[in-house]
């Protein structure tokens, strides 16, 4: 029996199905992917019926970028221990698809997350009756969660995080958000801090794991490509990595400064003649949403520089007041590899910062913001390992970059530790793919036994 507060929710989320057909129409008018397939949303899914409903779905939903690149490193394993996975992959995020994509393998199929009410959810299980469900990281929606254990399929979150505001929300929402959690088969943390927190919001945690970006490997031919690169650059490399918005004017708004002759800032304990002058340094902004790379570069003309596009470089600096714009998906690590320094987007914005893992694996020292709540233990350990370090905002930022750029060996000793940083968190994903067999293979014993009992029944 339905508690009465799951019921109320789901009239609620019914009657928001109409808000949501006029949202997806109008962020399609930016992104046209938010209006392709929108009747998946819906649990309308245009497919042959003879390939629904064969309980042999693997599900995963990552819903969006990040999230994708964690399940890709843990599908990869799966796939290797059990060659059979039908992959049955869903997302929130027209980029989160997009990315998705490229996991696929002929006999997998790729949808959006059925939008959370009853009608929906239900079509989207009917479907596909997955074997098992993974969640990825924060994705836990109340019916979404209710109908998988009402059905026993086995619904699992992976690489689980919960911040603070997060778990505030949580605990404000408990009566929807605590039978959620605890309906979980498995909750698996990235940390002893998550784990706390999950516990705190009524999940029964299982076990801390790791982070899975620990275990990527970044793009070998990416990085053969930016040390090609490097050798033919005569300055160092500053990038604003995974900028979010207002970030990228808050660097401009210091490089004007700056090349107008305003002092850069004095780093406490660096002598000024490792100061290296403004000019000497390429500058670089990689923005997070594809869908601001046009805006971010019309921003950077207007505050008087000049904007090279990654999509249509010709691979020469020409100017002291040249801006590169990194407008490509999935090339991180060749931003990452060309950098000598980056500067961490959404940290200096109250984002809660983007993940610096990927920086560390490719030996890129990082600086970040004041805002690093998403994720606070890879900033505090990375930190404590040296192969990170904080400023208080964007104008402290930039005073350290130069600082770091212009004194080799002090950055040498952060690449170090940030390539030491990496190896050493490794092994979420033998964990990870550990405890999912071990569910595979009781509820196939769950079945065998369910089978047994209604014949005999």
């Amino acid at each position: 029996m339905r508690s009465l507060s799951l019921r109320l929710y789901g009239i609620l989320t019914w009657m928001l199905q109409p808000l949501l057909r006029y949202k997806l129409r109008q962020r399609a008018r930016t992104e046209p992917g938010y209006g392709f397939a929108v009747p998946e949303r819906f649990g309308h899914y245009d497919d042959d019926a003879q390939d629904a409903g064969r309980h042999d779905w693997f599900w995963v939903h990552a819903v969006s970028l990040g999230e994708v690149r964690a399940a890709g490193i843990l599908i990869t394993e799966l796939r290797r221990q059990h060659p059979d996975l039908r992959l049955l992959l869903t997302h929130g995020t027209a980029t989160g698809r997009e990315e998705g994509e490229k996991l696929l393998q002929p006999g997998d199929r790729q949808v959006w997350q059925p939008w959370d009410a009853p009608g929906p959810v239900a079509r989207f299980l009917d479907h596909f009756s997955p074997r098992l469900g993974i969640l990825m990281e924060t994705e836990v929606w109340p019916e979404l969660c209710a109908a998988c254990a009402e059905r026993s399929i086995p619904l699992v979150l992976a690489n689980a995080r919960l911040n603070e505001k997060s778990l505030a929300g949580a605990k404000r929402l408990s009566w929807l958000a605590r039978p959620a959690y605890a309906s979980l088969t498995a909750v698996w943390a990235q940390t002893e801090i998550d784990a706390h927190r999950l516990v705190a919001a009524g999940a029964k945690v299982s076990g801390v794991f790791g982070n899975l970006k620990f275990d990527a490997t970044p793009d070998a031919q990416q990085l053969a490509r930016a040390s090609a690169l490097r050798e033919l650059l005569s300055k160092p490399v500053i990038v604003l990595a995974s900028s979010r918005e207002g970030e990228e004017r808050q660097l401009l708004e210091v490089l004007q400064r700056l090349y107008s002759g305003t002092p850069v800032p004095r780093v406490p304990g660096a002598p000024r003649a490792t100061m290296s002058p403004i000019d000497q340094v390429q500058w670089m902004i990689v923005p997070r949403h594809p869908q601001r790379f046009d805006e971010v570069a019309a921003l950077v003309q207007e505050s008087g520089f000049t904007v090279v596009r990654r999509t249509n470089a010709d691979g020469e600096a020409r100017t002291g007041t040249e801006i590169w714009l990194g407008d490509s998906l999935g090339e991180m690590a060749l931003y990452y590899g060309l950098a000598d320094v980056a500067l961490l987007g959404g940290s200096f914005e109250p984002l809660g910062g983007q993940n610096l893992i990927e920086a560390a694996a490719c030996g890129c020292p990082v600086i970040m913001g004041p805002s690093t709540f998403n994720f606070a233990s890879a900033a505090e350990l990375s930190a404590a390992a040296g192969a990170a370090l904080r400023a208080d905002n964007m104008e402290q930022a930039v005073a350290i970059a130069l600082t770091l750029a212009g004194d080799p060996a002090r950055r040498g000793a952060m690449v170090d530790a940030a390539l030491g940083f990496s190896s050493s968190n490794r092994g979420a994903t033998a964990r990870t793919v550990a405890a999912i067999t071990a569910i595979i293979a009781a509820d196939a014993v769950r079945r065998v036994d369910d089978d047994n009992n209604a014949l005999s029944a």
